[in-house]
């Protein structure tokens, strides 16, 4: 769940066309293995490009530099439908071409609200307002290079109004766009992905009451459904997805004081949950890397707490004080590496970042990547 996002703007239209030219006489062609063509798409004059097989014109296509995709999809439906399908990124990383780009949520200055922007090592670039309004208590999930913001709740005449829409930024062609509405309207829920399935459970709905249903997501079917429920309404929760399963951990529960320390754990193969004790409790932020779930707890900011799910145990990691003097993080990843991104409103803070692969001693160093504002959320995307 998280804090606040959005505005009132309509959805970005894509914008004119721009031409590049690939040089290719020293590409190797790789081997597509998810393609497989029709005898019109054999026909080189109906073809994403006329004149080329159609492999090798979807080799071209994945060739071309990210900043021109949503000039792209305006040429045709043909070059918009393959842009936005999974057999781009597919193509784009056999060619040697994706890129893990760290979107984050940041807080602008004054009480103005807030905006996401991608962050690079020279500037960061704002994306467009996500329509509709804003919104606080929401989810965040990533799939198939797509940002999915979901559900929460606005001031609708001043009254807290609970939401069940849904909204995706489409990280390649750069715009926004409206999903199906979830079942239950809810906030403040743990929300995660899992082998291309987005799950969303507990929260509160509408009138405030705590929740257990579980609904999941089919992105090609753009369908919720509801599926077996928590064991106990659980909110103010987060959920992982990890070696398969869903993990929820944190928040509170209705059947504990405090803090809840149980783990709820889904497996989608076997369609059943099931209960561990050793949770993580009162975290402001985690991240996977790997297969490993890294936190923050708010009683101690300067310790990461690390949960390896093929043990269920968990191992703490000192923050060293070197690198940056602050005291407050959001946990993001790309390539491999943890990212600690300052959640101090000051300037001067330097990103972390912690490489578990690392021989010791080496695990810690520090990025370029730098939010505008302070950190509410980060996020990688594969472009």
């Amino acid at each position: 769940m998280l804090a606040l996002v959005g505005a009132r703007e309509p959805l970005v239209q894509p914008q004119t066309c721009q031409r590049g030219t690939v040089p290719l006489k020293s590409l190797a062609r790789p081997r597509l293995s998810s393609v497989t063509m029709t005898e019109k798409e054999t026909n080189t004059h109906d073809g994403l490009i006329p004149g080329l097989p159609e492999d090798m014109a979807k080799i071209c296509l994945a060739l071309v530099p990210r900043r021109h995709f949503p000039s792209m999809g305006a040429v045709s439906r043909r070059w918009m439908s393959f842009i936005d399908s999974r057999e781009f990124s597919a193509v784009r990383k056999e060619v040697g071409k994706i890129e893990g780009l760290v979107y984050v949520l940041a807080a602008e200055a004054g009480e103005k609200g807030c905006r996401w922007e991608v962050l690079g090592e020279r500037k960061n670039s704002a994306i467009p307002p996500m329509p509709g309004l804003t919104k606080a208590g929401f989810g965040v999930v990533v799939l198939y290079g797509k940002l999915y913001v979901i559900a929460g709740y606005a001031a609708v005449h001043g009254k807290d109004s609970v939401s069940d829409e849904v909204y995706q930024y489409d990280a390649r062609l750069n715009r926004w766009g409206a999903l199906a509405k979830m079942n239950v309207a809810r906030r403040d829920f743990a929300c995660a992905e899992v082998d291309g399935t987005i799950y969303a459970a507990g929260g509160f709905g509408s009138s405030g009451n705590s929740l257990s249903s579980v609904e999941a997501y089919d992105p090609q079917q753009n369908r919720w459904t509801l599926i077996d429920g928590l064991r106990r309404p659980r909110w103010g929760c987060f959920a992982s997805g990890l070696n398969s399963k869903l993990y929820i951990m944190g928040g509170r529960s209705s059947f504990t004081i405090g803090n809840s320390r149980f783990v709820d754990v889904y497996d989608p193969g076997r369609s059943r949950w099931e209960e561990i004790k050793r949770g993580c409790v009162m975290v402001t932020s985690h991240a996977v890397v790997g297969e490993s779930l890294f936190c923050v707890e708010w009683k101690n900011q300067r310790c990461l707490s690390a949960f390896d799910p093929s043990d269920s145990s968990w191992k703490k990691i000192p923050v060293p004080l070197t690198g940056s003097s602050s005291t407050r993080f959001c946990l993001g990843a790309r390539g491999g590496k943890l990212l600690l991104l300052s959640q101090e409103e000051e300037g001067g803070y330097w990103t972390m970042t912690y490489d578990p692969a690392a021989a010791p001693g080496s695990e810690w160093g520090t990025s370029e990547l730098k939010p505008s504002g302070l950190c509410l959320c980060s996020v990688t995307i594969q472009v």
